[in-house]
């Protein structure tokens, strides 16, 4: 759902009693486990002593259970990573008192539909989307430097835009770490991973879910893959984070941990992993209490990086047939999204059975 400037934010919806039309989602994609039903199945992993690349040092453990979460989650959390307290602090506080401000201040930044320049949005950059994502958020464009419209970032609070440029810079370095961890575990050079992705992208999401009036009939971030290489995404102690390692058949809500930082990894680490590690199938669900906010930074490949899988080892087959560009892999992404949200408004027009959507959905590329 587009929004437009006559569109009310969630933020002044959430002092109604009842939820509108737009924001009521199918039974079948109601949430399994609540908000604060917290799983501790999520690996938590500690990066104290990455850099200890001698034999027997805490690299080698630190490198086994990133690959272990990699193969069977695909999202894992991150302590002891090294980014600043008092930055994540700031950033937090900051990002606070933007959606704080009042709907025509925050409409000021409004991202047009279809144009990816940055600003504020509501629900989703995506236009067809059935319903909309009890969510407000602001979308920047952080890397490459070149890349940054300023124009499109919110001059309140007046320190954000100084916090978001410092914020990216560090989550950038910390990727680049994390990257050649990934290398590592697929047998690579470490640098291997990160030369494939040419130039790096990188975008940043501020979300805000606000309170709902009927929690139980909206989502705040519909299921979905990311089309990114890896996300680190940093939570506040409300939850509503929830993923899935088995199609949908089973969710946990990921336990907030204060100052960790949740990894997804997304579909170009799939393909480039030839299929060993999983994209991160998650959610993000609201509720009645307590306002909830996350911060997102999404790490892509330039848009003609080549998406191929590494490393196929004899007797194996690539899952993709032939090499692409990240440009056409994310518009297949997208493409693929769509088509899921086509299919069940259809299923529920035409009251199929789970069964019948079940296998439609599963005929998907």
């Amino acid at each position: 759902m587009a929004p437009t400037s006559a569109f009310v934010t969630p933020s002044t919806l959430a002092k109604e009693t009842t939820l509108k039309d737009g924001y009521i989602i199918d039974e079948r994609d109601k949430a399994k486990v609540a908000h604060n039903e917290f799983s501790d199945d999520i690996p938590v992993i500690s990066l104290a002593g990455i850099d200890e690349e001698h034999p027997g040092g805490r690299r080698e453990a630190i490198l086994k259970k990133v690959v272990e979460a990699c193969e069977e989650w695909g999202i894992f959390q991150l302590v002891d990573h090294g980014i600043d307290v008092e930055l994540i602090n700031e950033m937090t506080k900051y990002t606070k008192e933007f959606f704080a401000l009042p709907d025509e201040e925050k409409l000021k930044y409004e991202m047009s539909p279809g144009k990816h320049k940055g600003g504020f949005l509501i629900s989703s950059h995506l236009t067809g989307e059935a319903v909309a994502n009890w969510r407000e958020l602001v979308l920047f464009f952080t890397y490459p430097v070149q890349g940054r419209d300023y124009s499109r970032w919110p001059s309140k609070p007046e320190q954000w835009k100084a916090m978001v440029e410092a914020y990216g810079e560090n989550m950038m370095n910390l990727s680049c770490k994390m990257f050649e961890l990934l290398s590592e575990g697929l047998g690579l050079d470490k640098d291997a991973y990160a030369k494939s992705m040419g130039d790096i992208s990188q975008h940043l999401v501020v979300n805000h879910y606000p309170k709902c009036p009927q929690p139980e009939l909206a989502v705040g971030l519909k299921r979905h893959t990311d089309p990114s290489s890896i996300t680190l995404l940093l939570q506040d102690h409300v939850g509503g984070l929830q993923a899935t390692k088995d199609g949908g058949k089973t969710w946990v809500t990921v336990r907030p941990i204060k100052n960790a930082l949740v990894l997804n990894l997304g579909d170009h680490a799939y393909f480039m992993s030839n299929g060993r590690f999983k994209s991160a199938d998650h959610q993000a669900i609201v509720n009645s209490i307590e306002t909830r906010t996350s911060i997102a930074v999404f790490m892509n490949p330039a848009q003609d990086a080549k998406v191929y899988p590494l490393n196929v080892k004899e007797g194996e087959k690539a899952v993709l047939e032939e090499p692409i560009t990240y440009a056409e892999m994310n518009n297949r992404h997208k493409n693929r999204y769509l088509e899921i949200v086509r299919l069940k408004k259809l299923a529920k027009e035409e009251n199929w059975s789970q069964e019948e959507l079940d296998l439609k959905l599963s005929q998907l590329n």
